[in-house]
């Protein structure tokens, strides 16, 4: 299923976490938080949000809707704030915006362990470990616990967000070949869900056959060409088109994810070797 492209109506409140300078927007279609294309991190931390949400949906990862955030040249004109009016002026078009999540709060590995299904750990480990996402330690796990309107009757659940950091070797793709494409990530044995995580190793079994050349490239088919040709100021894009642009993420994706798998390897002997590799790790 496509992504939906909703246009923003009201700038509502910025949220001001990180680089990014997030803001909660009302649109067509509902609350979002928007992600900017003229803030700091800059188009290819929006590509990564879309690539690696897609990914998520289609491996069936709790994670909020998240659909593409038209902006018009004027939006936000009356925002008093000039930092805020400077990255919207910038942002006319293409934006990412997460569906927002009423009442949701941060995860905290001490207090919500017990919420977390093993197998689910698993499935977000080996999804950041393909996507090299640095972004899910214990000091900032960028997930969210909260029931949504289906889950009445049942307890909080887990849900994935803010995937920019992720895909960090497109900010240089001089340097992308088939030896980085295929390596182990170092930085998987700090994810935050690592402790809890069933066998990472099944968690490839699951996930690797669902990501076929068809998968991906449906994913890819979703990122608008704008936010694929965009280019840092004073830059070229790195390709021709936003299709030769698409092939080659469809290229490394192919790489990445044909065998032997030595970043899923190395993410299970990450595992195996954590002291605190069990899932009561955190349940004392």
């Amino acid at each position: 299923m496509p992504l939906a492209t909703h246009a923003a109506l009201r700038y509502v409140t910025p949220l001001r976490e990180g680089g990014s300078l997030p803001a909660l927007v009302e649109t067509d279609g509902g609350l979002f938080v928007v992600k900017f294309r003229g803030a700091g991190q800059g188009a290819r931390a929006l590509v990564a949000e879309l690539i690696v949400g897609g990914l998520a949906r289609r491996l069936g990862l709790p994670l909020p809707e998240v659909a593409v955030v038209d902006l018009s040249p004027d939006f936000g004109r009356a925002e008093p704030d000039p930092e805020i009016q400077d990255i919207l002026r910038g942002s006319a078009g293409p934006n990412v915006g997460l569906g927002f999540v009423p009442g949701a709060f941060a995860y905290e590995p001490s207090a919500h362990a017990d919420l977390v299904d093993p197998d689910l750990a698993a499935d977000v480990v080996w999804l950041d470990a393909l996507t090299t996402n640095i972004d899910r330690t214990a000091r900032n796990p960028n997930l969210l616990v909260a029931r949504s309107e289906s889950d009445t009757g049942k307890g909080p659940r887990l849900w994935l967000i803010d995937h920019g950091a992720a895909l960090y070797f497109h900010h240089n793709w001089a340097a992308v070949d088939a030896d980085r494409a295929r390596a182990p990530f170092a930085p998987i044995r700090d994810h935050v869900l690592l402790p809890v995580a069933g066998p990472v190793e099944a968690a490839d079994a699951r996930l690797a056959p669902r990501l076929d050349d068809a998968a991906v490239a449906a994913v890819l088919a979703d990122v608008p060409d704008a936010l694929l040709m965009d280019a840092p100021d004073g830059r070229q894009p790195p390709f021709d088109s936003a299709d030769a642009t698409r092939e080659a993420y469809a290229d490394f994706f192919r790489q990445r994810l044909g065998g032997p798998r030595r970043w899923a390897e190395d993410a299970a002997r990450a595992q195996a070797e954590r002291p605190d590799a069990s899932p009561l790790a955190y349940r004392r």
